[in-house]
């Protein structure tokens, strides 16, 4: 039995710790972020590359996507074919990229559903133009190549990238502990920027952000963030981009003929259909998807009337649904320190521009390498037609013709081997004047790129004009326009519903209904059996009725909401919580302005704007502090504070009339003393306010109790006036058993 000695023991802790970083660099740096140079994740690299080895450039046919997704899991990217078929797919999308790497052919997804693309078995795919501004140069010596998942081939590391493809496609991605999200930018705008760094090396960002005013999205939406988040969002690299939907009116019709960036159509239809069968927007009659292939996008909402302020509908729906949309930004990245960095526009500009230096740096060194080398192997070729009886007399006689003609000619290895591997054809007098030609072409050649190399100035200048020519092929019009415009504010439920007049009732056992019209009868109403009318209110549907209950508690619901009167109504315990034993007594309706007596029996009230009435929850608040032992009394409607009598009578038949001004308005409490009634006697019930009522100068007060009603005229009903908070005066014998008051 063999033991094992070579066992190390290491703690968990250490152990968990050093493979988690290991898994999270790798993510990082090789899968989830891009790289500055060529704005490519690994992925996307590996697919483009091994389109390229494949033969399927832009003037090629079509190949299965499946082959490419073949190679390039077989050769390069050993993971989920499905996860490296969907990032080909993104590459070949026109509404997910700015500038496509990859041409599609078959159904590569739709702007309403990006994922309904085909399985790779079925479409086909091929690069790009624009792909060459990544590939023309991968073979001209300027990228390190590095082995592959097996080590049995070579992958480039990064593409020579001609144009900044980081900021004109961007990307999103989510690593471990960081993120990254780039919004793509417009190819001439870029490269303007990057001209004017290169003639101006000390240019300041208000310039660059004059040249680059804002991301550029594929779609055709307005950018409506203000331009000074906009370059805050450059300087620091995080920051937020807003995109708004654009629309024209067409008949009384608005048709919607942009969506903001991966917005889809039909998911707006279904947010606006879904606010249309809640009820919350009646300012619509009806929607339509008219998009086809000569109208990518055209959605019609039609507006109930042509007396609907259509600006107003569209604000509400730019801040209720994704016509309106704001977009992350987070300009992380690898740098060409190889390390994942936030970076601001200037500073990706600038680290670019480097990585083009070196890429350019090494293209013409490797140029100038060959030809070199090529003239070396020219030279040595003279030597035969200058030669050429001597040559052929030595390749003819000796055994191992290479070392002496090495020695004869002072050759080198190389020359010798390329005079032996030269063909008789060859030899003819043309062939001598072709090679001088081409040794002339060829010194002309390493002349220039010799006086390049040494000096920046023409460095600089053979960038910008290939900047200039790379623009001039690929580039565009901007797309998505960057206005400004007024933030987006929903309308308020009230202006937005229909503005009936209805009466709200509620009964003695608390259910609610509402009623269409202000001429209904409450108490004409069918009640259930033991149950009969409490109170009512009219107002109109988009107001709030405004419940109180017997302990002073105020709750609110919208009326809309409230059901219908054709029925016996719903109990109002279903949509609000008052407290254990509380009852509904009064409900309250009408403009937030209107002034109400809050009072309780007690003898304690106070005046309160309705506005101040208005419960926050199911749960409601309290507006009247009612005193031990005591109940709130129904709010009495005020319609002339300065005019009008308050009339507060007790259950025994002590009447008290004073002038109204003289009770204080407040938003809550316990108010002021209106009649004085002692407290033990009020919590025993012995004696306390029965009703209080509000009177003009030339209104009656009607005494209503177990007998025939009691009528004052204000002759006789003014001897009862008196100072606020005295115990007023005893009615007349006969009509002391009050139950409420009245006025006519």
């Amino acid at each position: 039995m063999s033991t094992v000695t070579n066992i190390e023991h290491v703690p968990v802790r250490e152990y968990a710790e050093k493979a988690y970083l290991d898994y999270s660099m790798y993510v990082i740096l090789d899968r989830a972020l891009p790289h500055l140079g060529d704005g490519l994740k690994p992925v996307q690299r590996r697919i483009i590359y091994a389109m390229s080895e494949l033969g399927l450039k832009s003037v090629s046919k079509f190949k299965k996507s499946a082959r490419t997704v073949g190679d390039v899991l077989g050769k390069f990217h050993p993971h989920g074919d499905m996860a490296c078929y969907e990032a080909l797919v993104l590459m070949a999308q026109s509404f997910s990229y700015r500038y496509p790497l990859i041409q599609g052919q078959g159904n590569f997804g739709s702007p309403d559903d990006p994922k309904s693309f085909a399985a790779m078995r079925y479409t086909e795919s091929r690069l790009s133009a624009y792909a060459d501004a990544l590939l023309s140069e991968l073979e001209s010596g300027t990228v390190d190549w590095v082995p592959n998942f097996d080590g049995t081939l070579q992958e480039p590391g990064l593409l020579p990238a001609q144009l900044p493809n980081v900021l004109l496609n961007g990307t999103t991605g989510i690593a471990v502990g960081m993120a990254t999200d780039i919004p793509p930018h417009n190819l001439r705008e870029v490269v303007n920027a990057l001209i004017h760094l290169l003639d101006n090396p000390d240019a300041t960002p208000a310039e660059i952000f004059k040249l680059i005013p804002g991301p550029d999205y594929p779609t055709e939406a307005e950018i409506i963030t203000p331009a000074a988040d906009i370059k805050e969002m450059y300087r620091s690299g995080n920051g937020a981009i807003r995109m708004r939907a654009t629309f024209t009116q067409e008949d009384d019709e608005i048709i919607i003929t942009a969506l903001p960036y991966q917005v889809s159509g039909s998911k707006i239809l279904e947010q606006i259909a879904q606010q249309m069968q809640d009820k919350k927007l009646p300012l619509v009659s009806d929607l339509r998807d008219e998009s086809d292939h000569e109208n990518p996008t055209r959605l019609v909402i039609i507006p109930r009337s042509n007396r609907v302020d259509v600006y107003a509908l569209m604000d509400h729906l730019f801040a209720t649904t994704d016509l309106e949309r704001s977009y992350r930004v987070n300009l992380n990245m690898i740098g060409l320190n190889g390390r994942p960095q936030v970076k601001g526009l200037m500073q990706i500009l600038s680290e670019w521009l480097q990585y083009r230096l070196v890429t350019v740096t090494r293209r013409l060194q490797y140029r100038l390498d060959t030809i070199l080398h090529r003239l070396h192997l020219l030279e040595g070729l003279m030597v035969v037609y200058l030669n050429l009886d001597e040559i052929i007399r030595i390749i003819r006689k000796e055994d191992e013709p290479k070392p002496i003609l090495m020695k004869r000619f002072k050759l080198s290895d190389e020359q010798a081997d390329a005079i032996l591997d030269t063909k008789l054809r060859h030899l003819a007098k043309l062939e001598e004047m072709q090679i001088r030609k081409e040794q002339e072409n060829l010194i002309k050649e390493r002349d220039d790129i010799e006086k390049t190399l040494g000096s920046p100035a023409r460095m600089r200048k053979l960038i910008r004009l290939e900047l200039i020519a790379n623009a001039d092929k690929y580039g565009d019009k901007r797309r998505s326009p960057i206005m400004v415009r007024k933030e987006a504010q929903a309308m308020k439920e009230t202006e937005i519903l229909p503005t009936e007049a209805i009466t709200v009732v509620i009964s003695n056992k608390g259910w609610v209904r509402a009623a269409k019209g202000h001429d209904i009868d409450p108490t004409s109403l069918s009640y259930k059996a033991g149950d009969q009318f409490q109170s009512a209110a009219m107002g109109r549907s988009n107001q709030s009725a405004i419940f109180l209950d017997s302990t002073g508690r105020v709750y609110s619901l919208p009326a809309h909401t409230l059901p219908s009167a054709r029925g016996q109504g719903e109990p109002l315990t279903g949509k609000l919580n008052p407290p254990p034993g509380a009852e509904f007594i009064s409900v309250i309706l009408g403009e937030e302005t209107q002034l109400f007596v809050l009072a309780s029996d007690a003898g304690y009230g106070f005046i309160v704007t309705q506005s101040d009435l208005q419960g926050k929850n199911r749960a409601g608040k309290t507006a009247l502090s009612v005193p031990k032992g005591s109940l709130a009394l129904i709010p009495k409607l005020i319609t002339d504070k300065e005019t009008q009598y308050l009339a507060v009578v007790s259950n025994i038949g002590n009447l008290l009339i004073f002038p109204l001004k003289e009770l204080p308005q407040l938003a809550k409490g316990k108010g002021n003393k209106m009649i004085s009634i002692p407290g033990a006697k009020v919590q025993s019930r012995e004696e306390y306010v029965i009703d209080v009522a509000l009177l003009n100068n030339n209104q009656n007060l009607l005494i209503v109790g177990d007998s025939k009603p009691f009528t004052m005229k204000p002759s006789d009903w003014k001897h009862f006036i008196g100072e606020r908070a005295r115990r007023g005066n005893k009615l007349p014998r006969g009509c002391r058993r009050v139950g409420k008051l009245d006025v006519q």
